[in-house]
């Protein structure tokens, strides 16, 4: 299984198919929906989620936030195909 806090990049990738990256992410991901969902705040989300400081770096965890949440819409509407294809997650042993 994904980590629960994989360490996230500054931007989620952008590409057309599914990454590694997102693989790694999808913890993350179902995170930032279910945030998104409650209405939580952008700031405690990039605080708790994605372990970025808001306050420090504003710049940065606004597009992390973005960018990540953008990816997570995509993988629920289209990249899960992809994932299930393969067999994901895949078995143990």
């Amino acid at each position: 299984m994904p980590p629960l806090n994989a360490k996230v990049a500054d931007t989620a990738p952008d590409e057309p198919t599914l990454t590694p990256y997102d693989e790694q992410h999808a913890v993350t991901y179902v995170r930032l929906l279910d945030a998104e969902k409650a209405n939580a705040d952008w700031q405690e989300v990039a605080r708790v989620v994605l372990q970025m400081d808001p306050t420090a770096e504003p710049a940065r965890a606004r597009r992390a936030y973005d960018s990540h949440l953008a990816r997570a819409k995509w993988v629920a509407r289209h990249g899960y195909r992809q994932l299930l294809s393969r067999g994901w997650p895949k078995a143990e042993g």
